[in-house]
């Protein structure tokens, strides 16, 4: 590969960031890993990277153009680079002695070398996040001296815009707002002002977070839930919504290729979601059923894969169940409330099917034991760790066209219906 190509440079930049991020080599990575590393590049760079986009840099989907040099340059910060010219001019620079250049010294040596210098460094920023913490911990708050709380501007549906409403009677050095679970998308606000707006363009369930100098001080619950079914593309900045009585026609929950083709989104490379959220008293994922059927027929070779996702979504956690085409299972991740599993070190072949045809999961967790059966055979069973907590609804994610139906949710005797 030519070291002056755009390509090698790409290249030497993720085996760096690979390095960085500790998972292990890519090759192994499942969808998981590539959401990890979104949330550490944009704690890092402020820039977020979709999930579908990194997993076109990598080489896990088709890329039928250049990354743009925003995503280069996203890459080359968390990479320690201050952009992707940067990273160019200075990728192959010759080692020097302050960079642990190891000419005429002996393999053994040079390690011990390499060795050295990695735990001056370790110790460096290990000291160097010491005082920092020390320096944060030094002003201590307390949650009588703040006030946080937030209002929809519309009850339900998306997008939807939402006012906080804050007050800090100290001033701390620095005040920021966390919308969401993800302690990265924090937005830096005044200590002198007393509002702050953002739109939530995906229903969730999220714990907004006030948080003074590094120390959170008050939280708010915040719901927004979708208004019955919603169907969508995953777009960025914002998605594309389709209106519910286009999809949603006798009890079947679809986008098509043809409502795929009128926004001009080719099937295979459409991220299609699914949403229903909504009240559902006395339903705790400690004890509960569910049952649905999904269908994802679209296969232009880029989706040969079929993978599909089912996410159970809780006030406080998560259930995340995958399916695939059959010869597809090598790739997968599981996690239930806690308890997490992934194909490397697991057998989840029992997740494997043919979505091309209407595929039945069901669900049945009795005291925090779930069995999970695909198409009425057992595909898994575990125990999950976490404290029970509420289910607010169900999530799912295609690639293409794909359809839902006959989902509900059952517990000690009450069904709910989700239409």
């Amino acid at each position: 590969m030519d070291n002056n190509s755009a390509e090698y440079y790409l290249s030497r930049c993720l085996e760096r960031i690979e390095a960085i991020f500790e998972r292990g080599a890519s090759d192994q990575w499942a969808t998981y890993d590539f959401e990890k590393l979104s949330d550490a590049i944009y704690e890092r760079t402020e820039v977020r990277l979709s999930v579908t986009t990194l997993k076109r840099i990598w080489g896990k989907l088709k890329y039928g153009s250049a990354p743009t040099i925003t995503t280069l340059n996203a890459l080359a910060r968390f990479a320690g680079y201050a952009d992707w010219k940067d990273l160019t001019q200075k990728l192959d620079q010759p080692a020097t002695p302050e960079m642990g250049a190891t000419v005429g010294k002996s393999p053994r040596k040079s390690k011990r070398l390499v060795l050295g210098l990695a735990g001056t460094l370790m110790l460096a920023a290990a000291l160097y996040f010491f005082f920092i913490s020390a320096g944060e911990k030094g002003r201590v708050y307390h949650s009588s001296q703040f006030e946080f709380s937030a209002n929809k501007v519309v009850t339900e549906g998306v997008p939807n815009s939402v006012i906080f409403n804050y007050t800090a009677r100290e001033k701390p050095e620095s005040l920021f707002i966390v919308q969401t679970w993800d302690m990265s998308r924090k937005t830096l606000v005044s200590g002198n002002k007393h509002q702050h707006s953002a739109i939530y363009y995906y229903p969730g369930y999220f714990k907004a977070k006030l948080v003074a100098d590094g120390q959170v001080m008050k939280t708010h619950d915040l719901w927004i839930t979708s208004g019955g079914w919603l169907c969508l593309l995953e777009e960025e900045p914002a998605p594309i919504y389709f209106k519910q009585e286009e999809c949603v026609q006798n009890g079947v929950v679809e986008v098509n290729a043809a409502m795929l083709e009128r926004h001009r989104r080719l099937a295979a490379g459409a991220r299609v979601r699914f949403f229903n959220q909504r009240e559902m008293p006395g339903l705790v994922n400690d004890n509960f059923t569910f049952e649905t059927k999904v269908k994802n027929e679209f296969d232009d070779g880029a989706n040969a894969c079929h993978h599909t996702e089912v996410l159970i979504q809780c006030k406080d956690d998560i259930i995340f169940i995958p399916l695939t085409a059959k010869p597809c299972v090598g790739d997968l991740l599981l996690y239930f409330c806690g308890a997490r599993v992934e194909s490397k070190s697991a057998d989840l072949s029992g997740f494997g099917c043919d979505l091309t045809q209407w595929t039945s999961l069901r669900v049945e967790t009795v005291n925090k034991t779930a069995r999970i059966y695909v198409n009425g055979r057992k595909a898994y069973t575990l125990t999950f760790p976490n404290h029970p907590t509420e289910i607010v609804g169900v999530q799912y994610r295609f690639n293409g066209a794909a359809a839902v139906k006959d989902t509900r949710f059952g517990s000690r005797g009450k069904v709910w219906e989700m239409d």
